[in-house]
């Protein structure tokens, strides 16, 4: 496949074998999902021909395509031979009279269904639902009723259904919450299919994967083992490969050498045989990595004082339900706490609260935002620290971000006392050519924006940072680099992530909401949090 003169892949010969969980990796803009169209039959290639088994669970990436269907009958479309029969036997049903042809047609129809398992579908897929913490009350519900998080479950339970021998995820732990997605690990771990699978989550990948499909070098490589067990083989081939090359050039600078010297004398036989041998010794022709890796640093400006927040008796409730009850906790200054719970529990509502009081983040800045309401809380205080400068990265970024402008004339304006040269230079370390900077705002990804609002943040220098699901529009290599950027800053974080890896290696503290909206304070690591727990 390729568009234009950009080469995703050529000639790749590669194939995927039951039993074997496959994570498919690349940078953005590697080509994965293009990929995964190639192997789901919605895109054709180019060249070449790619084979199928004929049930496919595949995540659907469009949450509106199934909103006037009920929940229960969406998860039963992912087996589409069952489906079909369902309706069909419906149809016939419907009827005011049948003649013996549909009766005929209704055995043949039953003899389907019995196949494919039907009479026991619903309670099969109420099981794949509860386990995705899709509650049974939802579960007539039209699918247009639920929130997004919601319907992304009902799809990943619509995927699974049927037991497909063959099931293809892209991004499945998108807007799932840390238990759903160990579930998920858990449930892809005994799956005894073939799996493919694109994800940004390393933990994930190395939790599930037996092999890793690396999409780069405008081909695919498979690796055995986990994401990790990847990253270090490419390595190692690689320098192996650049390590051959340059003493193959070494080699053929000396018989180069020899030739010229000699190529006019007695020494015509002696000149030919080494001429061969530069013939042999041709360097193998490395293709470009797609992988650019970002460089993230936070600095402060100045530090805070010792006691950067106190959190007294904060409550927040709406008329019909609450959604923090009386939560008191002192920050000191450099302590690194990570915000968990189950999606809907409040974890967004709590950042908002703090930073409505905080004395760096403009209100107005705030109600770009959603999950906003302008009423901060419902009962308690919160009072920043001396010296207290926060840095914020919003759930939904890219609404801090206005439209009309370029991207340099954006990022300056936070420091307009900042050199260009500067400006400029933090825009490429954050994967910006060049010609980006004139870049208009509005036209920005979701991966773009979010590495603008990294490069604010490096310019700014807070000794604060507020961070709400900074990884959902992140590469593996950008994740990886916020995860070091964040275990070097010196200063203070408050961190809202599904990504355990992220929790695991930069939390010092865990502040955990639990199912009656009490928060549990837990001073130490995740890990330690865990032990705790089981």
């Amino acid at each position: 496949m390729r568009f234009g003169a950009k080469v995703l892949f050529d000639e790749v010969s590669t194939s995927f074998t039951l039993g074997k969980r496959y994570g498919l990796t690349g940078p953005n803009g590697a080509g994965k999902s293009t990929f995964m169209g190639l192997l789901t039959g919605e895109i054709e290639p180019q060249k070449g021909t790619v084979v199928r088994p004929k049930k496919l669970g595949v995540l659907s990436q469009d949450q509106f395509a199934f909103d006037r269907h009920r929940v229960m009958d969406t998860v039963i479309m992912g087996n589409k031979r069952l489906w079909a029969a369902m309706e069909e036997r419906e149809a016939i049903y419907s009827k005011p009279e049948m003649s013996d042809a549909d009766g005929m047609k209704l055995g043949e129809l039953e003899g389907i269904i019995g196949e494919e398992d039907g009479y026991t579908a619903e309670s099969d897929a109420a099981i794949l639902l509860q386990g995705l913490d899709v509650p049974d009350e939802l579960h007539e519900r039209k699918m247009g009723e639920l929130q997004g998080g919601q319907k992304v479950r009902v799809l990943l339970a619509q995927a699974l259904f049927g037991h497909p021998p063959a099931l293809l995820l892209d991004e499945p732990t998108n807007y799932l919450d840390l238990d759903s997605i160990h579930w998920l690990q858990e449930f892809l771990n005994h799956y005894d299919g073939v799996l493919i699978v694109i994800s940004h989550d390393r933990h994930f990948l190395n939790s599930i994967c037996t092999h890793i499909a690396d999409i780069d070098y405008e081909t695919i490589i498979t690796y055995t083992g986990t994401y990790d067990d990847m990253v270090v083989a490419k390595t190692q081939i690689r320098s192996q490969i650049e390590s051959q090359n340059a003493q193959r050039s070494k080699k053929i600078a000396q018989l180069n050498e020899f030739i010229a010297r000699f190529s006019a004398g007695t020494r015509s036989s002696q000149v030919q045989s080494r001429r061969k041998e530069v013939e042999r010794l041709q360097v193998t022709e490395l293709a470009k990595s797609n992988i650019q890796r970002p460089f993230l640093k936070f600095e402060q400006k100045r530090p805070s004082g010792k006691h950067i927040l106190e959190l007294e008796g904060v409550s927040k409730s709406y008329p019909k339900t609450h959604v923090i009850r009386s939560f008191t906790a002192s920050v000191l200054r450099g302590e690194k706490i990570a915000i968990m719970g189950r999606n809907g529990a409040g974890k967004t509502t709590l950042v908002n609260a703090l930073l409505a009081n905080s004395p760096t983040v403009p209100d107005a800045e705030l109600r770009k935002t959603s999950g906003y309401d302008g009423a901060f809380l419902s009962h308690g205080k919160v009072i920043w620290g001396h010296e207290a400068a926060v840095g914020y990265f919003a759930q939904d970024h890219k609404a801090l971000i206005e439209p009309g402008m370029t991207v340099f004339e954006w990022l300056h304006q936070w420091d307009p006392a900042a050199a260009h040269e500067d400006i400029r230079g933090l825009l490429g370390q954050m994967l910006f050519p060049r010609d980006d900077a004139d870049k208009r705002t509005e036209v920005l990804s979701g991966g773009e924006a979010a590495r603008l609002i990294f490069c604010k943040l490096m310019l700014q220098k807070p000794n604060v940072l507020v961070l709400d699901e900074p990884t959902n529009h992140l590469d593996l290599e950008s994740i990886n680099a916020l995860n070091i950027a964040l275990q070097r800053y010196q200063g203070t974080v408050l961190l809202v992530t599904h990504d355990h890896d992220l929790i695991d290696e930069v939390a010092s503290r865990i502040w955990h909401f639990e199912g009656d909206h009490h928060l549990t304070d837990f001073k130490g690591a995740y890990e330690e949090y865990q032990g705790v727990l089981a």
